[in-house]
């Protein structure tokens, strides 16, 4: 478990390279990307912020994007808190580790002692790691000078991409992320820079509308049919 726990750790944590040269691509300081991964500590919605600064679009908006994709952790939140049972004292610091890789790897063992260390080894090596790399991207992209240049503007996208597609495993899931991707790249020319990704959050509430109404439908069917099928067997 320690194993597959630092493993997680390293392997995303190697991705705050990307992050850090995408946050000096998109005109942050050293000091401001360092401080994002420090503070914030969520991939997606720190690629979402310098993302959306690096196309022009108003801080604002940057941080209601980056918002949006950061509530989510506040459900596995409320899931963790049931399964760790950590000391009062400890919990505000352990939520600034509640991400995606932690809880996945939390919630995957079977008892509160195990779940409490891949927590803690996973959150303790990604942490350190992505702040590390962080630091060095940011520094890196400084020194090469213009990061378009280099074609670092298409790292921000492809490392979200690359944390995204492990976590699309069902058919509604993937059906989401393709009808935010249509709503995002649909509106761009049409909105101002940073309002498309909060538009593409509307991709969840519509799945979930259409599968929703799908059952329903299915339902009433299948009701209709056991009622026909009684009236023929009645008057039989």
């Amino acid at each position: 478990m320690i194993r597959d726990a630092l493993g997680v750790g390293v392997a995303v944590g190697l991705s705050g390279f990307a992050f850090g040269a995408t946050a000096a691509g998109a005109g942050l300081g050293v000091l401001q990307a360092c401080a994002l991964s420090l503070l914030v500590f969520t991939g997606a919605s720190q690629f979402a912020f310098v993302a959306a600064l690096g196309a022009g679009g108003s801080p604002l908006a940057a941080v209601a994007g980056a918002l949006v994709l950061g509530a989510r952790n506040a459900f596995y939140g409320l899931r963790l808190s049931t399964l760790l049972r950590l000391p009062p004292a400890v919990r505000p610091a352990a939520a600034h580790w509640v991400i995606d890789e932690t809880s996945v790897v939390a919630l995957a063992q079977g008892d509160t002692r195990s779940a409490r260390l891949g927590f803690t080894v996973t959150g303790a090596s990604l942490f350190t790691l992505w702040n590390l790399t962080t630091l060095l991207g940011a520094l890196g992209a400084e020194a090469l000078g213009d990061t378009d240049a280099w074609g670092l503007d298409a790292a921000a996208p492809a490392a979200f991409l690359a944390l995204l597609a492990p976590m699309l495993r069902t058919a509604r899931e993937r059906a989401t992320a393709l009808l935010g991707a249509a709503l995002g790249l649909g509106l761009l020319p049409l909105l101002p820079s940073g309002v498309p990704v909060l538009a593409a959050a509307l991709a969840a509430p519509l799945v979930l509308c259409a599968g929703t109404f799908r059952r329903g439908r299915r339902d009433g069917a299948a009701a209709q049919d056991r009622t026909d099928g009684d009236g023929r067997g009645a008057e039989k």
